[in-house]
């Protein structure tokens, strides 16, 4: 295996982007040559190093966050404050050297705070835009449920289309482009829930949980003087996150897997108020064309959408005991759908 940065879009050194050609950022992953299966599992092995380095503890968490960006998707962590939901976003931005904009929602955010707003400009005597925070490759919605649905809804075009609209003209956003919310889940008479339709456009939802007794005093060690995010270093580039991205489009999904994730979401919709919808079908698809990409494969088995299933389903899923019997009506469709 090659593994120069022309190979791999991976480079030990700090200054890994002068290696590697510039694309077009709005190419598609079939616009630009692939990584081999090889050298896609050790550009996010590396990742996964580099941001342990930071975050203790919590390899799957991580694993979570860089499947969620190779499949082209966005990530959930509903959590208590203070587990290093921050921290974890802003370590897989700098693995890769991308731009990351955080966004703190408040009840008294407005909608134009985060997509951007137009601001007159004398000198011209024409409008400017200026862009929000969304405009970044990864943008981190800081307890997104303390501000109301309709500032919420402002990341609903970006997050399904990768651009967004203001006073009619259309923005393409940078790829790749990311969002990693947290939603905090100890006050829930000072929040908003987030509409279903949001939710819906949530790759996985995960939560990080404390860590344990020796992990968090390995934290402390850390973190006792200079906090380690300062230190980070990118150890992979955007051009290879692109390329890795094409890699897993290109991963084979035999119709006998295209048929059991049917089956799984029907089952969900046979069994609940509210169940997976096709969008939903579609990122279990994609994250398992990433699982399968980590096991070094080119083709999906049923193990990669039994084991990515957990993390992308039950979000989407509502039931008389509400969002939280999702995780149950998923277990019951893991146990109860045959594998044909």
């Amino acid at each position: 295996m090659n593994d120069s940065p022309d190979a791999t879009g991976v480079d030990d050194s700090p200054g890994v982007d002068e290696e590697v050609a510039p694309a077009d950022p709005s190419a598609g992953p079939s616009d630009r040559p692939a990584l081999d299966v090889d050298a896609a599992a050790d550009l996010v092995d590396r990742l996964v190093g580099n941001v342990e380095s930071v975050i203790v503890g919590k390899r799957d968490a991580v694993e979570h966050v860089l499947v969620t960006l190779l499949a082209r998707g966005h990530l959930l962590v509903e959590d208590v404050p203070g587990v290093g939901k921050t921290t974890l976003a802003k370590a897989v931005a700098r693995s890769v050297d991308a731009s990351f904009k955080r966004v703190q929602f408040t009840p008294d955010l407005l909608p134009s705070d985060v997509t951007g707003v137009n601001v007159f400009n004398q000198r011209t005597d024409e409008f400017d835009f200026r862009p929000g925070p969304v405009f970044a490759n990864v943008v981190l919605g800081d307890e997104i449920n303390r501000a109301p649905p309709k500032t919420q809804s402002a990341l609903l075009e970006a997050m399904e289309e990768n651009q967004v609209t203001t006073d009619g003209v259309t923005r393409t956003l940078p790829d790749p482009f990311c969002v990693i919310a947290t939603q905090n889940d100890v006050e829930p008479g000072r929040t908003y829930e987030l509409p279903v339709a949001e939710i819906d456009r949530f790759t996985k939802k995960i939560r990080l949980g404390y860590p344990d007794v020796e992990a968090e005093a390995t934290i402390l060690d850390r973190t006792v003087g200079d906090h380690p995010i300062d230190a980070i270093e990118p150890v992979a580039t955007l051009e290879g996150v692109r390329r890795a991205r094409a890699t897993v489009a290109d991963v084979a999904v035999r119709a006998p897997v295209r048929n059991y994730v049917a089956r799984l979401a029907e089952y969900t919709r046979r069994n609940a108020a509210l169940g997976v919808s096709p969008r939903g079908s579609l990122a279990l698809l994609r994250t398992a064309q990433v699982r399968a990409v980590l096991d070094g494969r080119g083709y999906v088995i049923p193990d990669d959408v039994q084991t990515e299933a957990p993390t992308v389903l039950p979000h989407r899923i509502r039931t008389d005991a509400g969002a939280a019997g999702g995780d149950d009506v998923v277990a019951e469709a893991l146990d109860r759908v045959p594998v044909e």
